[in-house]
Order: C-alpha cells, then sequence, then structure tokens
C-alpha cells in the first residue's frame, strides 16, 4: 500500500514530538482516555534527540510505557511523513464520549465539524478551532479519530487536547438549546453575513462539508445561519477548514 493511501487507515500511531507531547499532555489533563503503549525511536536520530528522549524516559515512569529503539528501515515502515524527527509513539485508541448536557460549560463555544473529506484537512480545522479557543468539538459517527495520528500531526497536537463528544446534529441541536445556547449554521439559503450577525455565547457552531452541507432538518433547526461574503465573484465554496477558521476567529473576536 502506498503511504498516501495509508492516511486513511485505522492506526493509532502517533508521529513526532508534538503528537507524543500532546497525548502525554491530553493524559496529564484527564482529556482523553489514550495511553502511550510504545514509543519507537529511529536508531539515525537517537543522539540528536537525546534532549526529548530524557523527558520521554522520565515520564515513561508515571505513564507505563515502553521506548524501544530501531533500525531506520523498520522505522520508515512504520511512518506516513517525513517530518517525525526519529520519533513515534503507539498507542491506545481513544473513547469518545456520547455528547450529554452535563458535558457542557455554561457561556461555552462549542464547534460540529460535519463532512470534512480528508484527516489532515480535519485536523487542520481542529488547530484553527483550538487557537480560537473553542470549548469542545462535536463529532458526527462519521469523522476521522479512526485516523488519529494523522489527523493529530496535521492539527499539531490539537486534536489530543481538546474535549471531543459524538452525537448526531439533530440531538446535539436539542441539547444545547437546553443549555440556552444559540445554534448557529454555516450555509447560503436564507443566511445573513458573519459579519453583519451579532454571535455572542454561548454558542453552538455548525460547519458542513463543502460537498454535502448541513441537512435541511438541521438547518431547520438552528436559531441562525451565516454565510461568508466573498469579494469576487468566485461561485464555489470554501473548504469546510477554511471555512471554519474564519467563522470561529469572527466568533472569537466578538466575544473578546
Amino acid at each position: 500500500m502506498k503511504k498516501e493511501e495509508s492516511r486513511f487507515i485505522e492506526s493509532n500511531i502517533f508521529e513526532g514530538m508534538v503528537s507524543i507531547r500532546a497525548i502525554i499532555n491530553s493524559c496529564d489533563n484527564c482529556i482523553s482516555d489514550r495511553r502511550i503503549t510504545r514509543v519507537f525511536v529511529s536508531d539515525d536520530k537517537a543522539k540528536k534527540r537525546a534532549k526529548e528522549l530524557s523527558y520521554i524516559k522520565a515520564r515513561s515512569y508515571d505513564l507505563g510505557y515502553s521506548i524501544e529503539t530501531i533500525p531506520q528501515p523498520d522505522f520508515d515502515e512504520m511512518t506516513i511523513g517525513n517530518t517525525h524527527g526519529g520519533l513515534l509513539c503507539e498507542c491506545t485508541q481513544r473513547t469518545i464520549p456520547e455528547l450529554t448536557a452535563d458535558a457542557i460549560k455554561d457561556n461555552g463555544f462549542y464547534v460540529m465539524l460535519d463532512g470534512i473529506e480528508d484527516p489532515y484537512n480535519f485536523g487542520y480545522a481542529i488547530r484553527s478551532l483550538y487557537a480560537a479557543g473553542v470549548d469542545g468539538i462535536i463529532l458526527t459517527p462519521r469523522n476521522w479519530m479512526s485516523a488519529a495520528g494523522v489527523v493529530c500531526r496535521a492539527s499539531a497536537g490539537a486534536s489530543e487536547t481538546i474535549p471531543m463528544y459524538m452525537s448526531d446534529g439533530i440531538r446535539a441541536a436539542e441539547i444545547f438549546k437546553a443549555k440556552s445556547y444559540d445554534v448557529i449554521c454555516s450555509d447560503i439559503k436564507n443566511s445573513v453575513s458573519v459579519y453583519e450577525t451579532e454571535l455572542k455565547f454561548p454558542i453552538f457552531l455548525i460547519v458542513g462539508g463543502e460537498k454535502r452541507g448541513i441537512s435541511s432538518e438541521l438547518l431547520e433547526a438552528c436559531d441562525k445561519i451565516v454565510r461568508l461574503d466573498y469579494k469576487t465573484d468566485f461561485g464555489m465554496a470554501l473548504s469546510a477548514a477554511s471555512a471554519a477558521s474564519i467563522l470561529t476567529f469572527e466568533i472569537m473576536r466578538q466575544n473578546l
């Protein structure tokens, strides 16, 4: 199998020190139940990564994982990218809990991502959401967290350090409305410009993929529909990752 194709395969291999630190931080802060089982080090890079390895070894005593140095060819067989710096880890799966009202903060900001077609784009979107201060991400049953290592690397570790919950859109909207949240959908029909709309916390934002969009049933259940206006007559949708980034930073700006 080509490495490009392997990014879509379910895997719990995480590449690079950023990913390893993110999982350790997630453990420390009780964000998820994912745990590192083994860390692998390329024999070609072991001396150059002495500082990182010292940290990894120190944390192995309380987190209970092993550390193995392996030949570079064997290491390469385990990786997809080439920015790992000679470090990767094998992990347990992460349990994504069902969304409940008790899990939702008062006066918070949550986002549902639905219909993103690629795990890298999914990770890029999560990176932006985390940077914009989103309190949690709601996932539909179809999501890219099975390819968690790819998502983690693309999100610069954010996917492992932000709370995530599972729900279908209609159920999620009902739960957030019961908590007095405004449910905001991103779409074109019957919409107003995001820059002409008051978007104050608490907010639950739903961003659909550029191909399938948001279902009509879910659009009817939302409180406001917002759009991104273009300066040019482009006629095409932005990627869901780009749209999510712009929308979340505008919401952040309005709530500073």
